[in-house]
């Protein structure tokens, strides 16, 4: 279902998106102009899909952009524009630098052999 903004209609579409390690589930809602973030988020049903999600510590961004960073508003204050896709991000389970140090030394490990 795609809603299409105009002059006299307060609705437009955005998506909620949440990355799992097999695939990827991507809603598409309509919502109010001057909803936020959070607030798609809440009303996309993503939360009752996968209630793992912990919005306390879990990061959201627009388009790869973490929300409340770099001078971006929070996730709580951030209001949509059409089309805006808003991500949940899933904590890392390694550091980068550490899977980066692992795969270094089991390189090491191979030429030695």
């Amino acid at each position: 279902m795609v809603l299409k903004m105009t002059e006299d209609s307060p609705m437009m579409t955005v998506e909620v998106a949440y990355a799992l390690p097999n695939g990827q589930v991507l809603l598409e809602i309509a919502v109010s102009q001057g909803t936020t973030a959070m607030d798609a988020i809440r009303q996309s049903g993503v939360l009752d899909k996968f209630p793992e999600i912990d919005l306390a510590t879990s990061k959201v961004g627009i388009f790869s952009q973490v929300l409340g960073a770099k001078g971006l508003a929070s996730a709580d204050t951030y209001e949509l524009k059409a089309l805006d896709r808003v991500e949940i991000y899933r904590p890392l389970l390694l550091d980068p630098k550490e899977i980066r140090r692992r795969r270094a030394e089991q390189a090491k490990s191979k030429q030695k052999v």
